[in-house]
């Protein structure tokens, strides 16, 4: 995993072994004079970097502490040097991301073996599960069809990371650009067709996620679509 914002990288590595520790936070402070303002702005700056790495906690003092030495040069104090950090950081990162894959997995699978008995949840074969909620009557799009939908998109536990129905506006792709959960389920929908999908993650976007975006790896998803058209292509002028 890399960080992209070096500035933020390098004032940071030293101090993520012990930010595991809540009780280390810092006093309040006054910001009086342009030092401290500068001061200030730096850090929230800083502080928006790292929130994309959904760290459980900082230790502040730690914090604070590395960034005096590190930028004094104090070579004394120093407990890491930045090539030591950078190494840390990456390791850090990387068991964090294996520990989250893994456990997102088994709680995507067991969360679709219990969904697979539910009432009206079809199982296909691909492995996605289905419900409908709908029925239409208009005609079925094909792989490469572009189609029309409204949609809202959930985790297994509900949380809602994107919709059509937010923006106002209906979603248009063509159907073999978006994810095989996707390809495969909408071509089982009539227009006109309402129906919640069950994606398991190999069929959605596995562990290749966006880091600190709203899904994580290997999270299956649930999609509630409505094929709205099949959009025919523009005649050429």
């Amino acid at each position: 995993m890399k960080i992209k914002n070096l500035f933020a990288l390098t004032i940071v590595l030293p101090i993520l072994a012990a930010c595991q520790n809540s009780n280390h936070q810092v006093g309040k402070v006054m910001l009086k004079t342009d030092t401290d303002s500068i001061s200030y702005a730096i850090g929230v700056n800083v502080a928006q970097s790292l929130k994309g790495l959904k760290l459980d906690d900082l230790n502040y003092k730690a914090f604070a502490r590395a960034i005096q030495d590190a930028y004094k040069n104090d070579s004394s104090s120093v407990k890491m040097t930045n090539e030591d950090a950078i190494k840390y950081i990456q390791k850090f990162l990387q068991n964090k991301a294996e520990m989250e894959a893994k456990k997102n997995k088994e709680e995507s699978e067991k969360f679709l073996e219990e969904n697979k008995t539910k009432e009206g949840v079809i199982v296909d074969t691909s492995g996605i599960q289905y419900k409908i909620v709908k029925e239409g009557t208009g005609p079925m799009p094909k792989e490469d069809d572009v189609v029309k939908v409204h949609y809202t998109g959930t985790l297994i536990d509900g949380t809602k990371f994107d919709s059509s129905y937010d923006h106002n506006q209906p979603a248009q792709f063509k159907l073999n650009q978006v994810i095989k959960g996707w390809t495969i389920g909408l071509q089982k929908m009539k227009v006109g067709s309402k129906y919640i999908f069950y994606i398991p993650a190999d069929l959605a976007y596995g562990d290749h996620v966006r880091p600190g975006g709203p899904i994580g790896p290997n999270q299956a998803l649930i999609f509630e679509v409505e094929l709205l058209d099949i959009v025919k292509d523009q005649p050429q002028k």
